[in-house]
């Protein structure tokens, strides 16, 4: 497991974080996006997170470059869940079983501890064995399978939500 610094992310480190989404965009069902995002849409996507707070965006860096990143953000728009938090995490395919993941998400959990958090979610697109290992790892559960779901790279795909209890 090669060490990484994680920390929060700041704004020139947005080229890199839209970089790597984008591998995922064009190459995997991870996310249901199906063109490139922008720049300026991640630019956007950037400004829901902040250093403090329950709406948190972590990268790792190694070697002076960014290999991976973690989020905290909104489950949905009402009010009523604001204790709720949605959290996902994305490694550059180079570093895909070195630690990275582990990493980022321990360090978020690790940040949301003193916040007024109550439960976090996740969304894995299947099947997806390493996202399921990484998201065990740290307690979630699955909690609903939302089947074809999505539609990417010509055919459907599944949707499992996994829950954790926080902090």
């Amino acid at each position: 497991m090669d060490p990484v610094l994680v920390r929060a992310a700041e704004t020139g480190d947005l080229p890199a974080l839209t970089d790597l989404y984008n591998h995922y965009v064009n190459t995997s069902p991870a996310t249901f996006d199906l063109e490139p995002a922008s720049l300026e849409s991640r630019r956007q996507w950037m400004s829901r997170y902040a250093e403090a707070g329950p709406h948190r965006l972590l990268v790792a860096i190694d070697g002076g470059a960014i290999v991976g990143y973690a989020t905290s953000g909104k489950l949905r728009e009402k009010p009523g869940y604001l204790t709720s938090v949605e959290t996902t995490v994305y490694v550059h395919p180079d570093r895909h079983a070195r630690g990275v993941g582990t990493s980022l998400y321990a360090s978020l959990f690790a940040a949301l501890a003193g916040e007024d958090v109550h439960r976090g979610y996740a969304v894995i697109v299947l099947p997806n064995p390493a996202s399921i290992a990484l998201h065990a790892r740290f307690g979630f559960e699955p909690v609903g399978l939302f089947r074809e779901a999505g539609r990417k790279f010509g055919r459907y795909w599944d949707a499992q939500w996994y829950e954790r209890p926080l902090p």
